[in-house]
Protein backbone atom coordinates (compact mmCIF):
# COMPACT_ATOMS: atom_id res chain seq x y z
CA UNK A 1 0.00 0.00 0.00
CA UNK A 2 0.82 3.72 -1.00
CA UNK A 3 -0.09 6.23 1.48
CA UNK A 4 0.19 9.98 1.74
CA UNK A 5 -0.97 13.12 3.29
CA UNK A 6 -2.92 15.56 1.26
CA UNK A 7 -3.07 19.11 0.87
CA UNK A 8 -6.11 20.17 -0.47
CA UNK A 9 -7.10 23.26 -2.57
CA UNK A 10 -10.13 24.43 -4.10
CA UNK A 11 -13.76 23.15 -4.20
CA UNK A 12 -16.28 23.03 -6.52
CA UNK A 13 -19.83 21.92 -6.79
CA UNK A 14 -20.59 20.97 -10.78
CA UNK A 15 -23.92 20.89 -12.05
CA UNK A 16 -23.71 18.71 -15.61
CA UNK A 17 -26.75 19.29 -17.93
CA UNK A 18 -28.55 17.26 -20.35
CA UNK A 19 -26.71 15.92 -23.50
CA UNK A 20 -23.52 17.03 -22.07
CA UNK A 21 -20.86 14.55 -23.04
CA UNK A 22 -19.99 13.70 -19.02
CA UNK A 23 -15.80 13.34 -19.10
CA UNK A 24 -15.11 15.68 -21.82
CA UNK A 25 -17.21 18.70 -19.53
CA UNK A 26 -14.93 17.44 -16.33
CA UNK A 27 -11.69 17.39 -18.34
CA UNK A 28 -13.00 20.42 -19.95
CA UNK A 29 -13.69 22.11 -17.06
CA UNK A 30 -10.28 21.38 -15.24
CA UNK A 31 -8.42 22.42 -18.02
CA UNK A 32 -9.98 25.63 -17.91
CA UNK A 33 -9.14 25.96 -14.11
CA UNK A 34 -5.39 24.49 -14.53
CA UNK A 35 -6.74 21.43 -12.13
CA UNK A 36 -4.14 19.12 -12.73
CA UNK A 37 -5.51 16.53 -9.86
CA UNK A 38 -8.38 16.02 -7.27
CA UNK A 39 -10.57 13.67 -5.42
CA UNK A 40 -14.39 13.37 -6.35
CA UNK A 41 -16.11 12.44 -3.16
CA UNK A 42 -19.17 11.89 -5.25
CA UNK A 43 -21.12 12.46 -7.99
CA UNK A 44 -24.88 11.74 -8.86
CA UNK A 45 -27.65 11.63 -11.46
CA UNK A 46 -28.79 10.31 -14.58
CA UNK A 47 -27.26 8.99 -17.85
CA UNK A 48 -28.54 8.54 -21.03
CA UNK A 49 -25.46 6.36 -22.13
CA UNK A 50 -22.73 5.15 -20.46
CA UNK A 51 -19.84 2.81 -21.34
CA UNK A 52 -18.45 0.98 -18.63
CA UNK A 53 -15.38 -1.81 -18.42
CA UNK A 54 -16.94 -5.17 -18.64
CA UNK A 55 -18.31 -8.05 -21.03
CA UNK A 56 -21.08 -10.97 -21.15
CA UNK A 57 -18.42 -13.43 -22.24
CA UNK A 58 -16.20 -15.31 -20.08
CA UNK A 59 -12.99 -13.89 -18.71
CA UNK A 60 -10.23 -15.47 -20.59
CA UNK A 61 -7.77 -14.62 -17.41
CA UNK A 62 -9.52 -13.90 -13.76
CA UNK A 63 -6.45 -12.36 -12.89
CA UNK A 64 -6.03 -9.82 -15.91
CA UNK A 65 -7.83 -6.45 -16.34
CA UNK A 66 -10.51 -6.27 -18.39
CA UNK A 67 -10.83 -3.83 -21.19
CA UNK A 68 -13.91 -4.70 -22.95
CA UNK A 69 -16.68 -2.08 -23.18
CA UNK A 70 -20.08 -2.48 -21.80
CA UNK A 71 -22.87 0.02 -22.96
CA UNK A 72 -25.89 0.92 -20.64
CA UNK A 73 -28.81 2.97 -21.74
CA UNK A 74 -30.87 4.92 -19.02
CA UNK A 75 -29.54 4.39 -15.71
CA UNK A 76 -29.38 6.45 -12.74
CA UNK A 77 -25.80 6.73 -11.48
CA UNK A 78 -23.85 7.13 -8.48
CA UNK A 79 -19.93 7.73 -8.00
CA UNK A 80 -16.42 8.48 -6.87
CA UNK A 81 -12.92 8.81 -8.52
CA UNK A 82 -9.78 10.51 -8.15
CA UNK A 83 -7.75 12.66 -11.18
CA UNK A 84 -3.79 12.32 -11.83
CA UNK A 85 -1.81 13.51 -14.48
CA UNK A 86 -0.80 10.49 -16.98
CA UNK A 87 2.95 11.01 -17.74
CA UNK A 88 2.28 8.35 -20.52
CA UNK A 89 0.27 10.73 -22.44
CA UNK A 90 0.70 13.79 -20.97
CA UNK A 91 -2.75 14.54 -19.73
CA UNK A 92 -5.43 14.42 -17.00
CA UNK A 93 -6.41 10.34 -16.12
CA UNK A 94 -9.77 10.42 -14.51
CA UNK A 95 -10.20 7.02 -12.30
CA UNK A 96 -14.14 7.20 -11.82
CA UNK A 97 -16.23 4.12 -10.85
CA UNK A 98 -19.79 4.25 -10.71
CA UNK A 99 -22.56 2.02 -9.19
CA UNK A 100 -25.98 2.24 -12.00
CA UNK A 101 -29.11 1.06 -11.72
CA UNK A 102 -30.79 0.30 -15.08
CA UNK A 103 -34.63 2.36 -15.17
CA UNK A 104 -36.51 -0.36 -17.36
CA UNK A 105 -34.86 -3.34 -16.09
CA UNK A 106 -36.30 -3.14 -12.78
CA UNK A 107 -33.51 -0.92 -11.37
CA UNK A 108 -30.76 -3.91 -12.10
CA UNK A 109 -27.70 -2.81 -11.41
CA UNK A 110 -24.10 -2.54 -12.51
CA UNK A 111 -20.81 -1.37 -10.87
CA UNK A 112 -17.77 -0.55 -12.83
CA UNK A 113 -15.12 1.78 -14.27
CA UNK A 114 -16.55 4.39 -15.93
CA UNK A 115 -15.49 5.10 -20.11
CA UNK A 116 -17.75 7.44 -20.99
CA UNK A 117 -20.89 9.01 -20.39
CA UNK A 118 -24.17 11.13 -21.72
CA UNK A 119 -26.11 13.18 -19.18
CA UNK A 120 -29.74 12.36 -18.89
CA UNK A 121 -31.29 15.71 -17.34
CA UNK A 122 -28.60 16.08 -14.71
CA UNK A 123 -25.52 15.16 -12.74
CA UNK A 124 -24.15 16.27 -9.85
CA UNK A 125 -20.58 16.29 -8.69
CA UNK A 126 -18.33 17.40 -5.69
CA UNK A 127 -14.76 18.21 -6.64
CA UNK A 128 -11.69 18.81 -4.39
CA UNK A 129 -8.41 19.60 -5.94
CA UNK A 130 -5.27 18.42 -4.71
CA UNK A 131 -2.51 20.71 -4.21
CA UNK A 132 -0.01 18.43 -3.07
CA UNK A 133 2.02 16.02 -3.56
CA UNK A 134 1.50 15.04 -7.44
CA UNK A 135 -0.90 12.57 -7.88
CA UNK A 136 0.60 10.49 -11.13
CA UNK A 137 -1.01 7.81 -12.37
CA UNK A 138 2.21 5.78 -14.52
CA UNK A 139 1.07 2.44 -16.41
CA UNK A 140 2.60 -0.13 -14.12
CA UNK A 141 2.94 -4.10 -13.35
CA UNK A 142 2.41 -7.01 -15.58
CA UNK A 143 -0.46 -5.63 -17.09
CA UNK A 144 0.60 -1.72 -17.58
CA UNK A 145 -2.54 -0.75 -15.42
CA UNK A 146 -2.39 3.36 -14.91
CA UNK A 147 -1.90 3.11 -11.58
CA UNK A 148 -2.03 6.50 -9.10
CA UNK A 149 1.39 7.00 -7.60
CA UNK A 150 2.67 10.02 -5.36
CA UNK A 151 5.73 12.25 -5.86
CA UNK A 152 7.74 11.52 -3.21
CA UNK A 153 7.74 14.31 -0.15
CA UNK A 154 8.03 14.56 3.33
CA UNK A 155 4.41 13.64 3.83
CA UNK A 156 4.40 10.55 1.94
CA UNK A 157 4.22 7.38 4.03
CA UNK A 158 7.06 4.46 2.90
CA UNK A 159 5.29 1.37 1.89
CA UNK A 160 3.98 -1.14 4.54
Amino acid sequence: MRATELTLGRSFALAFDDGDDFVKELTGFCAERGIRQAIIPMFLGGFRRVGLVGTAGPLQDPEAPVWDETVLETVEAVGAGTLAWSPDTGSLAPHLHVAVGRKGLEAAGSVSHLLWAEVQFIQEMALQEVIAPSMLRPRCGPHSVPTLTFEPSSLTIPPS
